[in-house]
């Protein structure tokens, strides 16, 4: 168990041993969840994304002739999948 010593500020430094842990790097974020008894529970923050900026993400990047097919974007997953997808 590792001992942290709290500043004049309210202010705890995780050492890099605990960092590593979380899989973190200086400059990211943690979440802590108050428990009963006095305790917190600290994890990794990640950050949650939604469809629409997973969409707006490609924006302007793709051009296409038409649209595709549902059966043409599964066959593209399924190549993905396999490993078979070839970038042109």
């Amino acid at each position: 168990m590792s001992s942290l010593t709290i500043t004049a500020k309210g202010q705890v430094t995780l050492k890099r041993d605990l960092l590593q842990h979380l899989g973190i790097k200086p400059g990211e974020r943690v979440d802590c969840e108050k428990l009963p008894g006095g305790e917190l529970r600290v994890r990794a923050a990640r950050p949650t994304g939604t469809i629409d900026g997973f969409i707006g993400l490609l924006a302007g990047k793709v051009k296409m002739e038409k649209p595709l097919t549902i059966e043409e974007m599964n066959d593209i997953a399924a190549a993905g999948w396999a490993g078979e997808l070839n970038d042109k």
